[in-house]
């Protein structure tokens, strides 16, 4: 798995804790073991090791690589401003495909858009819309997701499901195969449409003692016909592992 789908998944994962557990004007640091599969042809799947750093404040929030700023926030609702680094990207020495070698490199980019969440008895909904910044994909990703929460004293356990949705632009650039690339690789070439992926997740947190936490994170990925059909892609799914300790103050 290469380092830049390593810090992607730390994001999601961090995410899924910290949305659940933290309280407001807090920070959280700790360590964490991470495993991914990883959907390009030829890449390797590893585990690595991740830092965990949070912060909840009362406007402002921060998840490893995403920051956001809260416009309206109460018990039940919360609507922020927010960008996060994507290095969502693909490197062609990274692969052990020789014809995957011959692509042209897919790069990272700033994030930014909005993010809203309900909470209520019946559960929680979760919904982001960001597109890209920097003008490498010009793509939109949005995602919208239910989760239900319970505590079991010292454990709290939170499943959800979701789905998440690609523009057309995203899955070009991440996933397609231009004519010129075709003709230098002999892989097909390759033009996607916006699509839809369904995911499962879990996230678990167990209290140690008043500041120690022990987590688990565990989210499995249908990827989307759009995406499989890609020559780049071996994989009909995705997703990540992350277990690890956090200490809040």
């Amino acid at each position: 798995m290469k380092i830049s789908q390593l810090k992607t998944l730390a994001i999601i994962a961090s995410a899924m804790v910290c949305a659940h557990s933290a309280q407001a004007g807090t920070w959280s640091l700790g360590a964490s073991a991470l495993v991914s599969p990883d959907p390009y042809r030829g890449n390797q799947d590893r585990v690595y090791p991740v830092p965990v750093i949070n912060y909840e404040g009362d406007d402002f929030y921060f998840r490893t690589l995403t920051a956001g700023y809260y416009l309206w926030k109460d018990q039940e609702n919360q609507l922020s401003l927010m960008g996060y680094y994507s290095p969502l990207g693909f490197r062609p020495g990274d692969s052990d495909d020789d014809r995957m070698k011959r692509l042209d490199k897919r790069r990272g980019t700033l994030m930014a858009g909005l993010a809203y969440s309900h909470n209520a008895e019946w559960g929680t909904l979760r919904t982001t819309f960001t597109g890209d910044t920097l003008d490498y994909s010009n793509g939109l990703v949005g995602d919208v997701a239910y989760l239900y929460k319970f505590d079991l004293d010292a454990l709290t356990l939170v499943p959800g499901v979701g789905v998440m949705w690609s523009s057309k632009n995203q899955n070009k650039y991440y996933y397609g195969v231009s004519e010129h690339e075709s003709r230098r690789s002999g892989l097909d070439s390759y033009t996607p449409e916006d699509s839809w992926a369904p995911y499962v997740e879990l996230s678990a947190n167990y209290k140690i003692n008043k500041d120690w936490n022990a987590f688990f994170v565990g989210r499995y990925v249908k990827l989307s016909d759009e995406v499989k059909d890609s020559p780049m892609v071996d994989k009909s799914y995705t997703g990540l592992l992350m277990t690890g300790v956090s200490y809040t103050f």
